[in-house]
């Protein structure tokens, strides 16, 4: 299992600066403040993590204290450092999310040169939609042209973008209108929200039925469409991110075929799981919690795994920032799909050769075939076919944005 291929169907760049400590224990974390006086992240699953699996990547002992692992990566040198990690991680394939960039990171294609593996876009729709809002500000862009134009980037995204995310879970929360909105009902939202702007409020989408039409937008292009659900930062409210709570949508959704993606779920593991049952174009990871947890990884894929047919499991790290968390990601979920299979080849549940075709699905095949992605050594670069809904064409725009904040 240790040589698994891997596609990490959602990830993020990695700084390009040296850490010190307090920087570091904070990337450990997904709270925005440091931790009180007299404690360190380092006593934590994903702390002791590092000291054992990613200490011997930079030449020193498993274990090796704290200050003595941050002195010999600064030795080395981020550079250095991420080519390590990524190498040692073993990814073939990254897909990368660059909507959240509060400095400046590696890109897709930066990642896959380190790595030794492919790089492909992730667009941000609320970074799309919030670059509207800024044109239309400026005068460069009438209201009544938002939707039209919100379809136009989509459908003509840059040629290496496999995939679509929505982060309205930070937002509004998952509770989205079942039903797609009309143009008129879009048009109506973006006046109440341009107003919001103008009063001062910050530019940042948050209003159920532009969030909504964000997402039928994404899928009438035929891409599929991430969605964050459970486990974040601090700026969500985690009880307003349990995907049954799109349950509506996605059934609505589910004629069309196309693949929505569910991203992280813990603690909502188990519901994700559910909703990947029951809704065949549904898909799950469980990509931010693995390195979290550490040890207890094996715990966390067995309980996603109990509904979600194989079909639609995928690997993700989640990684921002740190290399570290690719390589942990990468070990963790090897070691924890290692153990649930084995515990079934012990078992006379299934036989050695369906636990290795369950790992090759679970580990790159499902998200090859969800977002058409080339086999190692075929392509080098995203693929640029027709849309799975088959209403993709016409001219390729990449459209600038700002950066928003969430992971």
């Amino acid at each position: 299992m240790e040589s698994l291929s891997l596609v990490d169907h959602h990830c993020h760049g990695l700084l390009l600066r040296d850490l010190d400590r307090p920087d570091f224990e904070r990337m450990l974390t997904e709270a925005d403040e440091p931790g009180p006086a007299g404690t360190t992240l380092f006593d934590s699953h994903i702390g002791f993590a590092v000291r054992r699996w990613c200490a011997p990547v930079l030449d020193l002992p498993r274990h090796a204290a704290p200050d003595v692992y941050l002195a010999r990566r600064r030795e080395l040198g981020v550079e250095e450092v991420n080519r390590r990690f990524l190498r040692a991680a073993g990814i073939g394939a990254f897909c990368v999310d660059a909507g959240y960039l509060p400095e400046p990171l590696t890109s897709a294609t930066e990642l896959a040169t380190a790595g030794g593996g492919t790089g492909h876009d992730i667009l941000r729709l609320e970074r799309l939609a919030e670059a509207l809002a800024v044109d239309i500000l400026t005068g460069q862009l009438g209201v009544t042209h938002f939707a039209d134009t919100v379809r136009e980037r989509v459908t003509g995204a840059s040629p290496t973008t496999v995939g679509l995310k929505s982060v309205a879970a930070y937002r509004v929360g998952l509770d989205l209108p079942a039903t797609r909105p009309t143009d008129r009902e879009v048009a109506a939202a973006v006046r109440d929200w341009l107003g919001l702007i103008r009063r001062g409020v910050p530019i940042r989408l948050a209003d159920p039925v532009l969030h909504a039409f964000l997402i039928w937008t994404g899928v009438d292009a035929g891409l599929p469409v991430q969605i964050h659900v459970g486990y974040g930062d601090a700026e969500l409210d985690l009880h307003r991110c349990n995907p049954l709570l799109l349950t509506g949508l996605l059934r609505a959704l589910a004629p069309t075929g196309v693949p929505v993606m569910l991203l992280h779920c813990y603690p909502y593991h188990r519901e994700a799981g559910y909703l990947a049952q029951v809704f065949p174009t549904v898909h799950l990871d469980v990509g931010l919690a693995v390195h979290n947890v550490g040890r207890r990884a094996p715990a966390l894929l067995a309980e996603a795994l109990e509904l979600a047919p194989f079909s639609r499991f995928l690997f993700s790290t989640d990684a921002f920032g740190l290399a570290e968390l690719y390589l942990l990601g990468a070990r963790l979920f090897r070691q924890a799909l290692s153990t649930v299979l084995g515990d079934g080849i012990a078992d006379g549940d299934w036989t050695d050769d369906d636990a290795r075709r369950v790992a090759e699905l679970i580990g790159a095949g499902n998200a090859r075939r969800v977002y058409r992605l080339s086999e190692p050594g075929r392509e080098t670069t995203a693929v640029t076919s027709s849309r799975s809904s088959g209403r993709s064409g016409g001219p390729r725009v990449t459209a600038p944005a700002p950066a928003t904040l969430e992971d």
